[in-house]
C-alpha cells in the first residue's frame, strides 16, 4: 500500500513538473529569480490541478467555467 501512494505522488509530483516547465525554459536564462519565482507562483495553481484537465480531456467535458469564456 505504501508503493502505491508512493507511486502516485511520485506520477503526480512529475505531471507538476511538466506543466511548470514551460515556464521555467522560457524564463531560466532569461529573468531574475524573482521573476522565475513570480511566475511559477502564478502558474502553479492551474499545474496542481493537470489530474482534472487530463480527466476531462479524456472524457471530453467541458469545466463549468468554460461557458463564460466562450461567451466573451
Amino acid at each position: 500500500m505504501r508503493l502505491l501512494i508512493a507511486l502516485i505522488v511520485i506520477i503526480y509530483l512529475v505531471g507538476v513538473a511538466v506543466v511548470l516547465s514551460p515556464t521555467v525554459r522560457s524564463q531560466w536564462n532569461s529573468a531574475p529569480a524573482s521573476v522565475l519565482a513570480e511566475s511559477i507562483a502564478r502558474e502553479l495553481p492551474d499545474a496542481l490541478a493537470w489530474p482534472v484537465r487530463a480527466a476531462r480531456g479524456v472524457t471530453g467535458t467541458l469545466p463549468s467555467n468554460s461557458s463564460r469564456l466562450s461567451a466573451n
